[in-house]
């Protein structure tokens, strides 16, 4: 993949056709059309369709998930399944199949509460952040790290929301507590 080029913009942004599973009775959840248009914001140009789920899920689930797939016993923020399916059988059903987000509500609401953050604007960075996982993207390595926060930094400034990777700065209200480096997650894969 060649995360180089810029892309068009006079070219409308791809259809996404988002199945959203709740599995989870927090509070707070984004609508589905927030989850469809952060997601879509994330595709891009990169597809004129796409296909995708987003599950919200508890701490049970992610961490079941989680120590099943990634080797890791505790639930995290985000995972993301990209569709393993045949070329061909994607080109049958003419429609890309980009995989499957499961979305952990709880943490997502810790997380955004220890950095400071407004829900609604860490379930965006999750959302984004997943959606270019589907689309093969990742942060293993340190180049390929700057390249997806940078285009997750661009994309979310486009919906109207703040770097998620910026640090933390001073608050003016008294009540709000620091949290210890130790408890604080990067917002992404924890």
């Amino acid at each position: 993949m060649n995360t180089n080029q810029t892309e068009p913009t006079s070219l409308p942004p791809a259809e996404l056709f988002l199945d959203v599973q709740r599995a989870s009775k927090q509070p707070g959840l984004p609508s589905d059309e927030e989850l469809t248009r952060w997601a879509t914001a994330a595709l891009g140009h990169r597809h004129d369709q796409a296909e995708m789920t987003v599950r919200i899920v508890d701490e049970d689930e992610s961490q079941t998930l989680n120590s099943q797939y990634r080797g890791k016993d505790k639930p995290t923020n985000v995972l993301s399944f990209p569709s393993d399916l045949p070329a061909e059988l994607i080109e049958e059903l003419e429609l890309p199949l980009l995989g499957d987000l499961v979305i952990c509500a709880p943490v997502v609401a810790r997380e955004a509460e220890q950095q400071h953050k407004a829900l609604a604007a860490h379930w965006a960075h999750m959302t984004v952040h997943g959606t270019l996982h589907l689309l093969g993207y990742d942060h293993i390595e340190d180049d390929e790290a700057e390249i997806m926060e940078n285009l997750e930094t661009r994309i979310l400034a486009q919906l109207g929301f703040n770097d998620p990777y910026a640090p933390v700065s001073a608050h003016n209200d008294a009540s709000v507590q620091a949290v210890p480096a130790d408890n604080f997650s990067d917002g992404t894969d924890e």
